[in-house]
């Protein structure tokens, strides 16, 4: 049940990064001039519904964080939610048109090795 729980710590986790990124990206950038038109922009994409399911999805994840560090030490549970990283890349690269390079790959390789080491030892 401890793996099914990270399990969830991440896609939601990775859930809630992709919906703001589509969600955001479809209102555009922050507008200049006021104070008052940033706060507005900023409340207006916080009424959004797919805004609010992606905090819903963040207060999920940590719901499930907090049933995973009832089942593991914290020292061994912790490095599996930087997979959420290599998720969100190549989501990003596939869904958002992202910069693919082989240098943010290899990086991901050396996350995945150490999710792996320390998992092992």
């Amino acid at each position: 049940m401890g793996y099914l729980f990270i399990f969830l710590t991440v896609f939601f986790t990775v859930y809630g990064q992709l919906v703001f990124k589509w969600r955001m990206q479809l209102k555009g950038a922050i507008p200049e001039g006021s104070f008052f038109n940033k706060i507005y922009f900023i409340m207006t994409a916080y009424l959004d519904f797919w805004i609010i399911s992606g905090f819903a999805a963040a207060f999920l994840a940590s719901m499930c964080w907090a049933a995973t560090l009832t089942k593991f030490e914290l020292s061994y549970a912790y490095p599996f939610t930087s997979l959420s990283f290599v998720l969100v890349f190549f989501a990003g690269v596939f869904l958002f048109n992202e910069e693919f390079n082989w240098y943010k790959v290899v990086g991901l390789v050396f996350i995945i090795l150490g999710v792996i080491i320390t998992a092992k030892f």
